[in-house]
């Protein structure tokens, strides 16, 4: 059998955020068991106050805030218009676009949807955390909508590690990227309420096992609910439109 060996780190520095669990944590002994010098950072007490506040905000001003994620290419944008396009009729939206650089996906979403929509630029942070998620809500004026939605960054890890204040988190995983990735990247499938299987509509052209990432996603998360979607064709959303419906409304007290 082959082994797979990690190069030395010796006299190399590492700087690993969420240090304190989860994945964080394994790459934090792994990284030092290499002769790694750690710099480990994590959320603290100030930033978790941060996260609940916000949520207990946007709970009173019956807001519901969606923190949806996924690796970049899998659909975020494309799916955001199909799942806008299908509320707005009854609900106020307004969308927070998160990206390292460009504005393209916030104009998307504003030629696209009747939805209100923003760009974040994050500076070269591969994720939002709450603090940042609150100058964004500031930034959008969500006191009259009924959902704010947050594209984070595009990757399966950062993102997982921060509470961004949301009342939900949102997963896609596409198709093409295989039916591994609750193995690969734990956190991510940990921490969501939802995982959208998406690019249904490509599954002839790959070998993805549908049983296998729905009993992976469950290991994970037992309570995790999962939706297999194709955003460029609307199929399988009508489930997924009505669950999410459903769950705004009772967030925000009743009828919109």
């Amino acid at each position: 059998k082959g082994e797979c060996k990690m190069a030395k780190l010796d006299g190399k520095v590492a700087l690993i955020t969420g240090a304190a669990a989860g994945l964080g944590e394994g790459i934090s002994t792994a990284y030092a068991k290499y002769g790694a010098k750690l710099i480990m950072l994590d959320l603290s007490p100030e930033v978790e106050k941060t996260a609940e506040k916000l949520r207990k905000e946007l709970k009173s001003e019956k807001t519901f805030l969606l923190n949806l994620m996924s690796a970049p290419g899998s659909g975020k944008t494309t799916t955001l218009v199909q799942t806008i396009n299908r509320l707005e009729k009854d609900l106020k939206i307004g969308v927070m676009e998160a990206d390292i650089d460009s504005d393209v996906d916030a104009y998307t979403i504003a030629e696209k949807t009747n939805a209100k929509s923003i760009q974040l630029h994050t500076g070269g942070m591969c994720h939002l955390d709450a603090d940042m998620t609150r100058q964004g809500v500031k930034e959008l004026d969500t006191k009259d909508l009924d959902l704010a939605i947050l594209e984070n960054v595009g990757n399966l890890v950062c993102p997982a590690e921060f509470d961004t204040g949301a009342s939900m988190n949102v997963c896609i995983l596409s198709v093409p990227e295989g039916d591994d990735k609750p193995l690969k990247y734990p956190l991510m499938f940990e921490v969501c309420h939802v995982v959208l299987i998406n690019k249904i509509d490509t599954k002839e052209y790959f070998d993805f096992d549908d049983k296998a990432v729905v009993e992976r996603i469950h290991e994970r998360n037992p309570l995790a609910k999962v939706f297999f979607v194709s955003a460029k064709t609307g199929e399988g959303f009508e489930e997924w439109i009505s669950w999410l419906d459903n769950n705004i409304k009772e967030w925000i007290g009743g009828t919109v």
